[in-house]
């Protein structure tokens, strides 16, 4: 008898929690390990945050919250999202979860019946099929080319539309590739979504994190009608260096907001109490960490950039946002080093971490396996260290 439910087994482990995990078991052991692996940004929760959580401790604001958030937060949220994205929501509009990564499950269960089809554009963050297939839903992906910037056309989202299409997942700034989708380009992709009448799921995570002139639109603010046939999911792990905090939260059409509110109310109840008091106080707040933050990143952007140009043997698509860059290496395949032979992205960050102490994602996780991932939400330093190691790797191939 088979002991674990189908839907269960259907969940593959994540490539990037294991490379980053044994990473870390190694730096752990006293080894030299450059981690280009991780999601976050490393930097510290500004402190004005920070008071606020002791506050909220102290004040004794430890106790159950609505299922869906504080009207306070979910306030907070409206007034932001009016603010900075032109969107008008109500507080029974918006719920707010553990997280962002909870925000999409719960948007999924909440949209997703089984055999239904979810679009979601390749390369993509690892957990999207994987929370698709959980809920027997079929992802269908669509391949983001690289000599289009990693973004995908109208053309080809139209032509991957069928009659059991219900959700197209839509991430800009992306994880992994950085493309960020213009407000033009978004249009067309929404005119595509309006006229076959599907759903979309806009994760907007990295929304702060763009550099130069490029600026993230809002499929949800495309059209009254656009809006209505999205959920919109966002958070504060990444633009205020919230990560371990878990605040995510979502916004959406009433009938679907109440949905996933009544869910979550039996699934994990609601969020962290404390951390809800600070994501008030992160929201409310006009102060320069953000811009500091990014301004950090645009830099450290331009160094690996300019770093992988002279590198040889390998390039990669300029990214327009989030802090990451994904290096194509299809190059290497075939090619061995010490007698290891590199056949795919995967035997590439392996050996690359066994011999070299630099850690990096297969892009096989993400649906591209030409390429390998690299963070820059690392230090100067180690970021100039780990690539120089990797230019030294590339070299001994043969």
């Amino acid at each position: 008898m088979q002991t674990l439910a189908r839907r269960i087994r259907t969940i593959s482990p994540s490539l990037t929690l294991a490379i980053s995990a044994r990473a870390k078991a190694m730096k752990a052991a006293g080894e030299d390990v450059v981690n280009f692996g991780v999601g976050e940004p490393d930097f510290e929760t500004p402190s004005y945050i920070k008071d606020a959580a002791i506050g909220a401790i102290k004040g004794g604001q430890t106790r159950y919250t609505p299922a869906a958030g504080t009207l306070a937060l979910r306030r907070a949220i409206a007034k932001k999202l009016l603010g900075e994205n032109g969107l008008s929501y109500s507080p029974e509009e918006i719920v707010v979860s553990n997280g962002a990564k909870h925000a999409i499950f719960n948007a999924c269960y909440a949209l997703v019946d089984e055999g239904d089809e979810v679009i979601i554009p390749a390369p993509y963050w690892l957990t999207y099929p994987e929370v698709v297939k959980t809920l027997g839903g079929v992802p269908v992906f669509v391949e983001a080319k690289r000599e289009e910037g990693f973004k995908i056309s109208p053309k080809q989202l139209k032509e991957a539309i069928t009659p059991r299409t219900k959700l197209f997942i839509f991430n800009s700034p992306c994880n992994p590739t950085g493309a960020v989708y213009s407000e033009e380009e978004v249009r067309a992709l929404a005119a595509v979504c309006e006229e076959a009448g599907i759903f979309v799921l806009s994760d907007e995570i990295y929304e702060k994190l763009v550099y130069g002139d490029k600026r993230p639109f809002s499929f949800a603010a495309v059209s009254e009608k656009m809006k209505q046939r999205t959920v919109m999911v966002n958070g504060l792990s990444k633009t205020f260096a919230m990560t371990g905090w878990r605040i995510g939260y979502l916004a959406a059409p009433l009938e679907i907001a109440k949905a996933i509110a009544s869910f979550q109310s039996h699934a994990t109840s609601n969020p962290n109490s404390v951390a809800q008091c600070a994501a008030v106080a992160a929201l409310s707040e006009n102060d320069s960490s953000v811009s500091d933050m990014v301004a950090a990143f645009s830099a450290r952007r331009q160094r690996m950039l300019a770093l992988i140009t002279d590198m040889g043997g390998v390039e990669c698509v300029v990214p327009d946002g989030a802090f990451y860059v994904m290096l194509v290496v299809e190059g290497t395949f075939g090619k061995q080093y010490r007698g290891k032979t590199i056949k795919n992205s995967v035997d590439f960050a392996e050996i690359l971490l066994e011999e070299e102490k630099v850690a990096v994602v297969p892009g096989a996780a993400f649906g591209a396996d030409g390429c390998v991932r690299l963070s820059y939400s690392l230090s100067m330093g180690d970021l100039e260290k780990g690539l120089s190691r990797i230019a030294d790797f590339l070299k001994k191939l043969y």
